[in-house]
């Protein structure tokens, strides 16, 4: 996960406590009755140092035994990995939600039970899903990427309930008074595109300026997932300028890989400067590198 990645550096270079980080929900699912919040969860066990570096989701060192022994009841139910600890998460904020408790509320507890300095704040509170209709049909977010890896071809994009949602407490504040927002490394389709049609987070970035995005693209291919083929199916560039035409009209500058300096005319015909760097993190101190010249070059 890139925003994962990039968010190792820029711990590194900056005061946790000075941070505010807002998670997608929109691939929020249930799975045996517990609510499970992938993003969300990546992002706090990266910040809590627990993530499973490896894979890029769950915690390093899991077991699976929990799951080994559903396969007796649930023929398919291998797809998804929850690991053993990892359940524990998932068991106490099924409890929490089902007491009525908010989510960005069950979120802070968390944080605060791993020790997570930063802030971690759920985009919203309401009811939030992406799904994807597909030449296979509709499917939710995590059958389309995970237990089918992306590969049916994409039709439309839904974000069903993104009208009505609001932003959850804090998420409009932390935009409005940031000193710069950075949008990590993503996919702009699965993993920003809900939080942006949630009306309340939209107004707030377009009403500011600051708006930093690093691209997922690098030399004309996708870092991770099916992001190239989104951009080829809504007529877009598989490049930096494609990922920029997403965040129009609030990003003014783009983070570009050093292979495509080459895009500074076309992100700059979009009203975006440019920064180049490296983008492919391979280790949290390349990471922090990129974080830090980025933090230089907007400060």
């Amino acid at each position: 996960m890139g925003a994962a990645k990039f968010l190792r550096g820029l711990l590194r270079i900056a005061d946790p406590s000075a941070l505010t980080i807002i998670v997608n929900t929109g691939d929020d699912e249930r799975f045996f009755g517990l609510a499970v919040s992938p993003d969300l969860d990546t992002i706090t066990y990266t910040l809590a140092d627990r993530a499973n570096g490896r894979t890029g989701w769950g915690l390093a060192g899991d077991t699976f035994a929990c799951l080994d022994a559903l396969r007796r009841f649930y023929a398919d139910c291998g797809w998804f990995h929850l690991g053993d600890r990892d359940l524990a998460t998932h068991i106490f904020r099924t409890e929490r939600l089902a007491r009525g408790v908010r989510l960005s509320r069950v979120t802070a507890e968390i944080c605060r039970r791993l020790g997570v300095g930063a802030r971690i704040l759920p985009a919203t509170d309401d009811r939030l899903r992406t799904v994807l209709d597909t030449a296979l049909g509709r499917l939710s977010l995590q059958d389309y990427l995970v237990r089918r890896r992306g590969r049916p071809a994409v039709r439309a994009i839904r974000y069903l309930g993104a009208r009505r949602a609001r932003p959850a407490p804090g998420v409009v504040r932390a935009i409005r008074d940031a000193s710069a927002v950075i949008i990590a490394p993503s996919n702009p389709f699965l993993s920003i595109g809900p939080m942006l049609r949630i009306p309340g987070i939209r107004r707030a970035l377009t009403a500011r300026r600051g708006v930093v995005a690093i691209s997922p693209i690098v030399g004309g291919r996708a870092v991770s997932g099916p992001l190239a083929r989104l951009l080829r199916r809504f007529d877009l560039p598989i490049s930096p300028a494609g990922v920029a035409a997403c965040y129009r009209p609030f990003v003014d500058t783009m983070v570009v890989d050093r292979r495509d300096r080459g895009e500074r005319g076309a992100l700059a015909a979009l009203g975006c400067r440019t920064i180049v760097s490296d983008t492919v993190f391979i280790s949290p101190d390349r990471a922090a590198r990129t974080a830090r010249q980025l933090m230089a070059a907007i400060a």
